[in-house]
């Protein structure tokens, strides 16, 4: 395989030629999480993959490897013995026939600015990314460093004069951002009639000042009809503020307070309605459908009917559509969940011998 394809290939980046300053960035990213020896990785691979991203990475430098490889690149001068690289590091630049000497960076200063620059680990990466088990507490990954120790990202002074050491150039002395502030979660209990109907809550909460103080806020939660349990509603810097003068997130969760009469299943109403044993086999007195009235949670009044000469066995269900609650779901088709109507046969607790008698002539 030819020198200068050593940086690119499957066992350091990954990457073809041709691939571009993300793509670059992607593969180092996977690279130096996968091999980082605080995981379990091998150093000399970590060194491998830290060196050939600060190569690549650096326009200048990827054009001197990708022409005369690495001993080029590294001060041992093109294949051939040709010219040299003049002060620049480029060839026929003019001046000494040294080579480009480049020098790699410690891999774990390459590492912990890359993550730096992502905004301290928390950039675009979940909780499950593995980068989100390197460190301890501080908020900043605390990685291996070559001047000894487990130094935080705060503990990187002195890059200022790497200059082209780093890629892009690092300057000044990066710090770790703070950690996020968090979130306080908060009940928000509901009655069915509201999450029929929806509405807004005002809600009075004592947050914490960084200065040692505290301060009330009202916070105005506005809830949609038909939301679920479990459902949040987020106030970004409402809640307690950190040492860094940041301010949490307030999140409430809405929870369903039962309800005397309705159980709620999804997007259904289930009601129970009680029937005579009498009513049950024979109907309402005087004949007829046997007709019941519920109360809807927004205040209207519904019949159910049960169809005339009908036997209501225990359990019976009479679905009445679109009387269930609101679909809360944009663009759903349905507007509304259905009523379920369970009959309930309500038996007497005792009959007289006489009683009995007469429904054993009538029921055989």
């Amino acid at each position: 395989m030819p020198a200068n394809d050593k940086y690119y290939k499957a066992s350091t980046l990954g990457i073809g030629k041709d691939a571009t300053a993300a793509e670059i960035k992607k593969a180092y990213r996977t690279q130096s999480l996968k091999n980082h020896p605080d995981k379990g990785g091998s150093e000399e691979k970590f060194k491998e993959v830290s060196e050939a991203y600060e190569v690549l990475s650096d326009p200048d430098k990827r054009a001197v490897y990708d022409q005369f490889g690495e001993d080029g690149l590294k001060g041992g001068g093109p294949p051939g013995g040709g010219g040299g690289f003049g002060a620049g590091g480029f060839p026929g630049a003019g001046g000494g026939g040294g080579g480009y000497s480049f020098h790699a960076t410690d891999p774990n200063d390459i590492f912990n600015a890359f993550f730096s620059s992502m905004g301290g680990g928390g950039g675009g990466m979940g909780h499950d990314d593995p980068y989100a088990s390197f460190g301890g507490g501080g908020g900043g990954p605390r990685m291996r460093s070559s001047r000894g120790g487990m130094g935080g990202m705060g503990g990187m002074g002195g890059m200022g004069g790497m200059g082209g050491g780093m890629p892009g150039g690092f300057g000044g002395e990066p710090s770790a951002p703070p950690p996020p502030p968090g979130e306080v979660v908060k009940p928000l209990a509901l009655t069915l009639e509201e999450l029929y109907k929806g509405g807004t809550k005002r809600l009075k909460i004592t947050r914490h000042l960084r200065t040692g103080g505290t301060e009330e806020k009202i916070l105005e939660v506005a809830y949609k009809a038909g939301w679920k349990k479990g459902t949040k509603i987020k106030f970004a810097g409402a809640g307690n503020e950190d040492e860094y003068g940041q301010a949490q997130t307030v999140t409430f969760v809405v929870e369903e307070k039962p309800n005397p009469r309705f159980e709620r299943d999804g997007d259904d109403l289930i009601v129970k309605v009680n029937i005579t044993l009498s009513q049950a086999l024979l109907g309402p007195d005087g004949g007829g459908s046997i007709t019941k009235e519920i109360d809807q949670l927004d205040g209207r009044r519904i019949n159910v009917t049960l169809p005339p000469g009908q036997i209501v066995q225990p359990g019976h269900e009479t679905r009445v559509t679109g009387e269930g609650m609101p679909v809360s779901k944009a663009g759903s088709v349905k507007k509304k969940g259905d009523m379920l109507v369970k009959w309930n046969v309500v038996f007497p607790n005792s009959i007289t011998p006489a009683q009995k008698e007469a429904l054993r002539k009538v029921l055989g």
